[in-house]
């Protein structure tokens, strides 16, 4: 069947070779008062086609298809202006006067957005894109407007700074592709990541489910999350907001641009900090209290002790912009570090007392694009990135520890009872002499090396149809050390792993823009080099150096059309595979992940079908709409389990205490589900969303290896919320307590239905449903450089769970202040 409709998509795109007459605009750019209007952003809506206005105001946009178009003009200076134009000969000149932006002219929260969001929403993928402008002004973290996003969960072990999985409609761990601008955020390292990079620095989130194009090609096949930070040049800004709020928790963050108008030199800075007591309190069935003689007891009302988190870092770039021999070309250094208190195992039935993390990151990169490089129509990005990062993990406290009980005069953590001796007296468990709070004692020294580039070369044949080829090169060394046993750190395997993904694609636009098709192929190779000591003579070690290579092939294609105006058609195949990585293969002890060197590769054939409108335009009224199918089906699928041995009904507490978790391989799996969105606008005043997601991930080998019928066949996979529901309303209210200010009043609820945390089915192991509500204001000054914000998140308190039953912060409160200043020479 895939093939079939591929082969479907494929011949559909090469026989519409149309021949279509082309034009070229140009034009000069003025302001009411007679000055040019320098640095304005000039887009063929519906298209890939823009340029940006020089500094006397003059443009030029080549090979627009001919019959109607809009023009699109903005700029953080102007109002938005939208012009149609009739592209009936080969030359136009389209001159406009734009309208600057005062005081009370505060942009519509309309979720039609940008001419950019509207063409990836059409580009036949199933993506949606996240606009942060709203969100940087309140106090959320990018995984918070992540996980109201439809189709999106962000799966955190608690609160701030607790390790992260992403799930996309059933799609999980390394199947899911994590990139800052195109290359994959973990080259940065643990401590620059998307629960740390605060929404003011990013232009906007690309959510891709399923299918993905040929630039993320990767060992991805659930899909994709794609952070694109700001890189704005048309006026120089520095944008600063500080917060605080419950558990002790400060966010700030500081940005600026600086451009030179005359010789295009750029330069871009910000950083951020971070910290959080997370000592919230904990109180539902997985709260739970060990006593004397081993029983566990649940609803155990206490606090969160030893779960500080702090972070800091920092990311500065230098380069040009628009000039004659790059449109961009930017070097920069990121460094990051942070440190992370581990308060328990993987459930919170057993506390640590001095477990934690340090990570730390040092990045640079190259970024290079130009357009019409050596001849009209051939581009060319370059994204070059190379981290050293290091991994620090401790654990050598010996004594075993407890939750400290409900009604305790504090809530420090309390030393584990024995039970009572011969002669009747309780005393607290001995001092286990090597050990650990996870096991063995461990300090251990992780160094890694990564260097990641990404290249795309593009060239348009002619008008609407354009072929890309698209190099991944990735090479990971890791060094792994001992240092409480020091010479044991010779005996560690030390491992290199080299990736080059090809992939090639063609586009295609025709019926006057209406139909975009995209049909990709791609190849990639993996090599792995290990060096394992096998013996030591004399002091000289003795090494092993087994290497293997493996190669797969994917393939895939995206369609959309234009069924009516503004109402499209979108539909998405694929087949490809995930290879493991040094994640799978070797574990990370920092985050309770075990290592599995016998995990396979995973292959999936994805399929989606879906529609979008927008927008239905009444009065003053719009709506926009988008609903999509998808089918996945996936062989030796990668996902993250505890434990699959049956559990002795009566006999639960066996496993309560879960301290570690492993990738493994589930042999057949299948999913079917559907998402929706609606979003309504009043007035460009009133605002409000609902999105859900229903799936099914069922495992589907129906026979044992014994030849009978398997007792899992048809069962849902565990530790998957498979509904969820997400609503949010927005109001904004004009000249409230001053004039030129401007009100926003926030409503956001998130519901989760109930699912099992592995796979025994039991009241005990299974989270229970989830109903947030979350209310919030910002207030803009008349001056519109200073911003005030209030959140109060989970006001009812309501019990949250995540990741094997680790229960989420309760009711909390936070303020925030945003000050800006724009146009500064």
């Amino acid at each position: 069947m895939f093939k079939y409709i591929f082969t479907l998509i494929a011949l559909f795109s090469f026989s519409i070779v149309i021949a279509q007459t082309t034009s070229t605009v140009r034009g000069k750019l003025s302001l009411a008062n007679g000055n040019p209007a320098a640095q304005v952003t000039v887009q063929i809506e519906g298209t890939n086609l823009g340029s940006v206005s020089d500094s006397d105001g003059f443009y030029m946009i080549s090979n627009i298809p001919s019959g109607s178009q809009y023009i699109i003009f903005s700029s953080i200076d102007i109002k938005r202006h939208r012009q149609r134009i009739l592209v009936d000969k080969e030359e136009l000149s389209v001159n406009v006067k734009l309208v600057t932006r005062d005081d009370t002219d505060i942009e519509e929260v309309a979720v039609s957005g940008t001419t950019v969001k509207r063409n990836m929403e059409t580009s036949g993928f199933a993506v949606g894109v996240i606009e942060t402008k709203e969100a940087s002004l309140r106090n959320l973290t990018t995984n918070e407007l992540l996980d109201r996003a439809v189709g999106v969960r962000v799966r955190q072990n608690g609160g701030e700074g607790s390790p992260i999985e992403y799930n996309l409609n059933g799609m999980s761990g390394s199947t899911i592709g994590l990139f800052l601008d195109g290359i994959e955020i973990s080259t940065y390292g643990s401590s620059f990541n998307l629960n740390n990079i605060p929404p003011a620095m990013i232009e906007r989130i690309e959510v891709y489910k399923g299918v993905l194009p040929a630039h993320l090609s990767g060992n991805y096949v659930g899909g994709a999350i794609n952070v694109v930070m700001k890189k704005d040049a048309s006026a120089n800004n520095i944008t600063a907001s500080v917060s605080y709020g419950s558990f002790n928790t400060y966010r700030a963050d500081i940005g600026g641009l600086y451009r030179n108008q005359k010789n295009g030199f750029t330069a871009r800075a910000s950083a951020f900090y971070s910290s959080s007591d997370n000592n919230y309190e904990m109180w539902g069935k997985f709260s739970k209290y060990t006593t004397q003689n081993g029983r566990v007891e649940r609803y155990n009302r206490t606090r969160r002790p030893n779960d500080k988190f702090e972070t800091i870092g920092g990311r500065f770039e230098l380069g040009f912009t628009d000039v004659k021999w790059a449109d961009q070309f930017f070097l920069g250094y990121n460094v990051s570090d942070s440190y992370k208190e581990i308060p328990h195992g993987l459930t919170m039935t057993k506390p640590y007392q001095g477990r934690f993390n340090e990570y730390q990151a040092h990045v640079v990169s190259l970024n290079y694009i130009k357009k019409d490089l050596f001849t009209e129509g051939l581009t060319l990005n370059v994204n070059a990135v190379h981290s050293m990062r290091n991994t620090y993990l401790q654990d050598t406290v010996s004594r075993r520890y407890n939750w400290a009980r409900e009604g305790s005069d504090n809530y420090e953590l309390e030393l584990l009872l024995a039970p009572p001796n011969e002669r009747g007296e309780v005393r607290p468990l001995p001092y286990q002499p090597g050990m650990g709070q996870q096991g063995v004692a461990v300090i251990s020294d992780i160094d890694r090396t990564i260097s990641n580039v990404r290249s795309n070369l593009s060239y348009e044949i002619f008008n609407g149809h354009r072929i890309s080829l698209n190099h991944k090169f990735e090479r990971s060394t890791r060094d792994d050390k001992d240092l409480l046993r020091p010479d044991r750190s010779r005996w560690i395997t030390k491992n290199n792993l080299l990736t080059n993904i090809w992939a090639l694609n063609y586009e295609l636009t025709g019926f006057d823009g209406r139909l975009r098709t995209n049909v990709f192929g791609k190849y990639a190779t993996v090599r792995t080099d290990q060096i394992i000591p096998v013996s030591e003579v004399d002091g000289v070690m003795n090494y092993q150096r087994p290497s293997s290579s493996r190669s797969n092939q994917g393939f895939g294609g995206a369609a959309s059309y234009e069924a009516i105006r503004n109402g499209f058609v979108i539909v998405s195949a694929e087949k490809s595979f995930v290879m493991p990585t040094e994640r799978h293969v070797y574990g990370e002890p920092e985050n309770n992940l075990l290592a599995n060197p016998n995990i396979l590769p995973e292959m999936a054939v994805n399929f989606n079908a879906g529609a979008r409108y927008g927008m239905l335009e009444i009065g003053k009224h719009k709506l926009n709409f988008y609903g999509n199918m998808f089918w996945r089906n996936g062989y030796d699928k990668i996902i993250l389990q505890t434990r699959v041995d049956p559990v002795i009904e009566g006999r639960e507490n066996q496993v309560e205490d879960i301290q570690v978790s492993q990738f493994v391989n589930l042999s057949k799996t299948q999913s079917i589900g559907f998402e929706g969105e609606i979003n309504y606008i009043y007035d460009n005043k009133l605002n409000a969303m609902i999105n859900f997601s229903k799936f099914n991930s069922l495992f589907k080998v129906e026979l044992d290896e014994r030849g009978n019928p398997h007792s899992l066949y048809d069962k849902q996979v565990p530790n998957e919320p498979f509904f969820t529901v997400n609503g949010n309303v927005q109001y904004r209210f004009l000249n409230v307590f001053q004039p030129k200010s401007a009100l926003n009043v926030y409503y956001n609820t998130g519901y989760v239905a109930p699912f099992n945390t592995i796979w025994f089915e039991s009241e005990w192991f299974t989270t229970p449903t989830q109903f947030s509500h979350d209310f919030g204001a910002s207030y803009r000054f008349p001056s519109r450089k200073l911003v005030a914000s209030v959140d109060c998140k989970n006001a009812l308190n309501a019990e949250m769970y995540d990741n094997f039953g680790v229960q989420k912060p309760g009711r909390a409160f936070y303020l925030k202040l945003n000050y800006t200043i724009n146009n500064f020479n």
